[in-house]
C-alpha cells in the first residue's frame, strides 16, 4: 500500500517513519511513504504557502495553487486512491475507518496548517475530511502520523503475528482485556492462574469477560454498536447485575 503524505514540515514524520514496525515494513516493501513539501510547489524565490485570509483575521490560510500543483504532480487517481484533509472539522476517525482505508492501493494525507486551508481546497480537491478527536493542534502532521499507523499496521503483513490485529481494542467493538507477561509474580501481584492453566477455551472465555467488563466499566458507549452474541449480552447482563450489587 502507498501513502503519499503532503505536508509543509516534512521532517516531523522522519523519526517515526525510520524506527520500529514502519522502518521493517517499508524496508520490505509492505508499505511505501513518499513525503512531499508543499513548499516545492509554490512559486516566487520565497516559496511562501500561505497567505493572509481575504476579510481580515488572525493567523495564516494555505494556499490552494500549491495545493493543487503537488497534487497534480503525484498523477490521476486512477488507482483509486482517495486524498485526505486533516482537519478538526473532520468526520471523527476511528477503527472502522481504518479498515475501510486499509482497502484501498494508496491514500493521499493532506496536512492543514496554520489557520487552515483555502476553502477551494475542501470543495475541490479533497475525497474526505477527517478529524482524530474534538481538540485543535499545530498542524495535521500529527493527525496524519495518527491515520497513517492505524491504517497501515492493518495492512497484511506490517504486522507479524495477525492475532494481535484482531484481538486490538475497538477490532471487534469492544476494549481489549488485562495482559500479562513474565514473571509470574512480582511484589506479590500475580497473574491470573486462568492464564496459567494451558486450556484454551478457558482462556478465551476469561479474556471475553475482561472485554466486556472494561467496556462496560469504561466506555459503555461501544456496546451499542459492537457486534454482541447470544452469550456476550448473558454475560453482560451477568456483569450488570454484579455492579449493581457492589
Amino acid at each position: 500500500m502507498r501513502f503519499d503524505i503532503l505536508t509543509l514540515f516534512p521532517e516531523m514524520f522522519a523519526s517515526v517513519l525510520g524506527a520500529s514496525l514502519f522502518k521493517k515494513a517499508v524496508e520490505r516493501g509492505v508499505i511505501s511513504v513518499r513525503l512531499h513539501d508543499i513548499r516545492d510547489y509554490a512559486e516566487g524565490r520565497h516559496r511562501e504557502a500561505d497567505d493572509a485570509p481575504f476579510g481580515g483575521g488572525g493567523g495564516m490560510v494555505m494556499k490552494v495553487e500549491p495545493i493543487a500543483k503537488a497534487l497534480e504532480a503525484l498523477g490521476p487517481k486512477t488507482d483509486g486512491a482517495q486524498v485526505i484533509l486533516l482537519t478538526p472539522q473532520g468526520c471523527l476517525f476511528s477503527q472502522e475507518a481504518a479498515f475501510e482505508l486499509s482497502r484501498l492501493p494508496r491514500i493521499i494525507l493532506l496536512c492543514g496548517h496554520y489557520e487552515g486551508v483555502d476553502e477551494r481546497v475542501r470543495q475541490n480537491l479533497v475525497d474526505r475530511e477527517i478529524s482524530i478527536g474534538d481538540f485543535v493542534l499545530t498542524g495535521g502532521e500529527l493527525p496524519a502520523l495518527v491515520v497513517l499507523d492505524a491504517v497501515a499496521r492493518l495492512v497484511p503483513g506490517f504486522v507479524g503475528n495477525s492475532d494481535s490485529i484482531i484481538n486490538d481494542s475497538f477490532a471487534e467493538g469492544l476494549l481489549e482485556g488485562p495482559q500479562y507477561t513474565r514473571p509470574r509474580e512480582f511484589e506479590g501481584w500475580e497473574v491470573p492462574e486462568v492464564l496459567l492453566s494451558g486450556h484454551q477455551r478457558r482462556i478465551d472465555e476469561w479474556r471475553k469477560r475482561q472485554s466486556l467488563q472494561r467496556t462496560l466499566e469504561r466506555r459503555p458507549d461501544l456496546l451499542d454498536k459492537a457486534n454482541l452474541s447470544k452469550e456476550d449480552r448473558r454475560i453482560l447482563e451477568d456483569l450488570r447485575l454484579t455492579m449493581k450489587e457492589t
